[in-house]
């Protein structure tokens, strides 16, 4: 049977469509289940634009060739309609379909929603530290970006999710392990209050000073190009210029991020296995993933897709992210960069394509 399955039909034909598209065997195949996917291409009709709702932060899509296929996520109870598509060299063009999620085996991950810059006292060093986006007015961007799309997607989701993870770097410590819940534990309401007000401290005590750009530098006279660069790097986070004991105070959540108490943070230096383990006791098999910077902390990571994709079904919202952009003003081109690239390996989606069904 050869069935026409666009993005304008409804979610109910899509239920139809997928359950007679895709057809789950009980046969086992290397001990597990398996489907079979009707993966004839269909040339996608009337396509609408790819992540064109926020062209500050990220350029949209332009495609060669728009193919769709039958749905590939098909849960018995899902709640999620979720649009993707990934791009493939083979097909010459990007490959769409709908998705139908069950929300209690779903995540919604942020990658390292930093508080850097935001008031609460954790800060670039002065007069050329670096952290995060690397300069304070690049970091007042990717607050707006919280704000404006980040924020929004958190507030229509959480409810239909099964969790909201939040990464940071760092360890658990003992500070942020009593702001926010953890893998290990919920704090109270009054251990929260208390521990935030010993965060603020902290950050607020520390002197972002650094040392400055040098005005005379004593180059190698046979390899000067070699030697300037290596004594002057494009990024160097390091005590030089950010100060000792910088990247030990205990980073916290931006600011302007919608946190809920039942939200979970999670942190680098606990491993990727850690992570796993949390998100497959809670039934999870599908991430929705968020967060900065693209092309370096949502990829690699313990909680980027280059260790999801192996155990869960990844879609990565492209709008709600940004990449790093050195040599730009704007995150918008290096943004889509980033999912460019990363389409190769995961299926990419968008806050707009993400519906929630009854």
């Amino acid at each position: 049977m050869k069935a026409a399955f666009t993005q304008r039909e409804s979610f109910a034909c899509g239920v139809v469509t997928g359950m007679v598209l895709v057809v789950w065997l009980a046969v086992p195949l290397w001990g597990q289940q398996t489907q079979l996917l009707d993966h004839r291409l269909r040339v996608v009709q009337d396509p609408r634009p790819v992540l064109d709702q926020w062209p500050q932060f990220v350029a949209p899509v332009e495609f060669e060739r728009r193919w769709e296929i039958a749905p590939l996520v098909h849960d018995p109870k899902a709640d999620l309609q979720v649009r993707a598509w990934r791009y493939s060299y083979h097909v010459r063009g990007a490959i769409e379909m709908d998705n139908f999620l069950d929300g209690k085996q779903t995540a919604l991950i942020v990658v390292h929603p930093w508080g850097i810059d935001d008031g609460q006292g954790w800060r670039s060093p002065e007069p050329a530290g670096v952290a995060f986006f690397c300069t304070p007015q690049k970091n007042q961007l990717y607050r707006q970006h919280v704000r404006l799309v980040l924020n929004p997607l958190l507030k229509r989701l959480r409810p239909h999710v099964r969790l909201v993870i939040y990464s940071l770097p760092g360890g658990l410590d003992s500070v942020r392990s009593r702001v926010y819940r953890s893998t290990e534990g919920r704090p109270n309401p009054q251990q929260r209050r208390q521990a935030y007000q010993e965060l603020l401290r902290i950050l607020r005590s520390y002197r972002y000073q650094g040392q400055a750009v040098p005005e005379q530098l004593r180059l190698d006279a046979r390899l000067p190009v070699v030697d300037y660069f290596r004594q002057l790097p494009a990024l160097d986070a390091g005590p030089r210029f950010n100060g000792s004991g910088f990247w030990s105070l205990p980073i916290p959540l931006v600011k302007e991020i919608l946190y809920d108490p039942e939200d979970v943070v999670f942190y680098d230096a606990q491993g990727y296995e850690k992570l796993r383990e949390f998100l497959q006791k809670h039934g999870i098999r599908h991430v929705l993933l968020c967060g900065y910077a693209t092309d370096m902390c949502v990829c690699n990571t313990t909680a980027g897709y280059e260790n999801l994709r192996r155990d869960f079904n990844v879609f990565l919202v492209g709008d709600a992210t940004l990449a790093t952009f050195p040599a730009n003003r704007s995150p918008a081109v290096p943004t889509l960069a980033a999912i460019s690239r990363a389409s190769m390996k995961v299926l990419i989606t968008q806050c707009s394509w993400i519906q929630v069904k009854n």
